[in-house]
């Protein structure tokens, strides 16, 4: 007679709050990176349009009226 038991790797002792919280010291949050339009000098985030001036990389892709604005 064949018993199906499975047994699993069981830790031997409790990690404690201080050795789990060391382990985990590399899962923060960071702080999102801003660049500055080189047309207009306003903050933006890297690889998007400005919503200034409507430039990105040197060319007008959006065009903005003064009006709206």
């Amino acid at each position: 007679m064949k018993l199906e038991i499975q047994l699993f790797a069981v830790p031997f002792r409790k990690t404690s709050k201080t050795r789990k919280r060391m382990r985990r010291t590399h899962y923060k949050i960071s702080a999102n990176e801003m660049t500055t339009c080189p047309k207009c000098g306003a903050t933006i985030k890297p690889h998007r349009v400005c919503k200034n001036c409507g430039t990105y990389k040197g060319k007008e892709v959006v065009s903005m009226n003064k009006e709206e604005a």
